[in-house]
């Protein structure tokens, strides 16, 4: 007992003691109050100095220690190979990683946020289908979609196939065949689907992009395909104001008009042209810079007469079928015509339309009523697209000055041949 009875008063004086000299230290550094700020400035570089020198001192004292230490036995020779080669491995397995994480994300600060952001990429990516081209875009707002002019040239209503099957058609196209960029109108948002667009494009040297679309002889729906490569250069002539990026990235053609991405998911430019192992991009600032010159001027549109003849209004028809303006195909529907259907129950026929292509439309035999015609239709079947072909006649009826449908002897045609084509 008497030992804790000491101990407990050797612990009590300490503290007196440390109390004791605070006080003093704290009423030398306090008073004369005048001299405070001289005192706490001269105090405050007396200690960090006394710091930075006993640092110093122990550092270098450290160094000569493990000099030292080595040599004092064989024991700790031979624990100290060991140790140094133990850094090595560390210091070289650092500078692998290092350089992995350079070379496969561009820089240290795309390491963490490309986790996870290739599956999420791909079901954002959509398929363009036309008559005569297909090719894939992605979303830069709620309802706009970007793909390349290309893709939709000579065709007035192009196709938006999304990842999960469903099919829309742009009510409004425009775009610039010069930049190579066409933008559709969506009647209808999709939120979930934009893509964050890199406004201001720059790259660090060598930094790996991923190409994204949907190469021909694929599904036309399910995921897109992510192509891999790196940054090259920027190109642009003298003579253009569009800049685009070169990669190394093998583009194949069904990926033009979806998004070139850094590894974070920004869109830094547009898939446009491609060889094999030098592909082009229109970069995602040029892209932006031109929007306000992109108009419906060289964007194919459509032209009908239905009330020239018969065979005009049976091709305007099929026509607007194939641009999915149903309204405006029904309403050429015959008053005889509509008493066996409505609306609804009429575009219920066609919901797995993705294109109508009118081969001919003429005058059949001696005629004033009938139009004879041949056209084919890409159906969307089980997540596929399949190819059926139709001849036949169309009788029409003149009602307020248009020829309108009255009765059709429309029969498919199974694996015509070539000539089927063009007689």
């Amino acid at each position: 007992m008497d030992y804790f009875d000491r101990l407990a008063n050797k612990i009590k004086s300490r503290v007196k003691n440390i109390i004791t000299r605070l006080k003093f230290y704290f009423k030398r550094l306090l008073f004369p109050i005048y001299l405070f700020p001289i005192k706490l400035l001269t105090y405050s570089i007396f200690y960090l100095l006394k710091f930075v020198v006993k640092l110093i001192f122990a550092f270098f004292g450290l160094i000569i220690d493990c000099i030292i230490y080595p040599f004092r036995s064989l024991k700790n020779f031979l624990k100290s190979i060991v140790f140094s080669v133990l850094v090595l491995y560390v210091f070289i397995s650092l500078v692998v990683i290092a350089d992995y994480v350079r070379e496969n994300y561009g820089h240290y600060s795309k390491f963490l946020c490309g986790l996870g952001m290739q599956e999420e990429i791909t079901n954002k990516v959509v398929r363009i289908v036309g008559g005569y081209a297909e090719g894939s875009g992605f979303f830069i707002n709620d309802f706009q979609v970007v793909t390349s002019f290309h893709v939709i040239a000579d065709e007035p209503s192009p196709k938006v196939i999304f990842p999960n099957g469903k099919f829309v058609t742009p009510d409004k196209i425009i775009g610039n065949p010069n930049t190579d960029i066409a933008i559709l109108f969506l009647p209808e948002n999709y939120p979930d689907y934009t893509f964050p667009i890199m406004e201001r494009v720059k790259f660090y040297p060598d930094e790996q992009l991923l190409s994204v679309g949907y190469p021909l002889g694929t599904e036309l729906n399910g995921k897109a395909t992510i192509q891999k490569g790196r940054f090259i250069d920027f190109r642009q002539s003298r003579k253009q104001v569009e800049v685009y990026i070169q990669t190394d990235i093998n583009l194949v053609e069904g990926m033009s008009g979806g998004p070139l991405l850094e590894k974070c998911g920004k869109v830094v430019g547009v898939n446009t042209m491609g060889l094999s192992g030098l592909s082009m991009f229109v970069s995602a600032d040029t892209l932006i810079r031109m929007m306000p010159y992109y108009t419906d001027q060289n964007i194919t549109k459509i032209q009908v007469d239905p009330s020239k003849s018969p065979e005009s209004s049976v091709y305007a028809f099929y026509t607007f079928l194939k641009a999915r303006r149903m309204q405006d195909g029904f309403n050429l529907l015959s008053k005889e015509y509509l008493q066996k259907t409505n609306f609804q129950e009429w575009t219920g026929r066609f919901t797995d339309i993705l294109d109508v292509d009118v081969i001919k439309s003429e005058k059949y035999e001696s005629s004033k009523d009938t139009a004879f015609v041949k056209f084919s239709t890409k159906n969307w079947v089980d997540g596929e697209a399949e190819m059926h072909y139709y001849e036949g006649t169309w009788k029409t009826v003149k009602e307020d000055g248009v020829y309108k449908m009255l009765k059709s002897n429309i029969k498919e045609v199974q694996n015509p041949g070539m000539d089927w084509f063009y007689e």
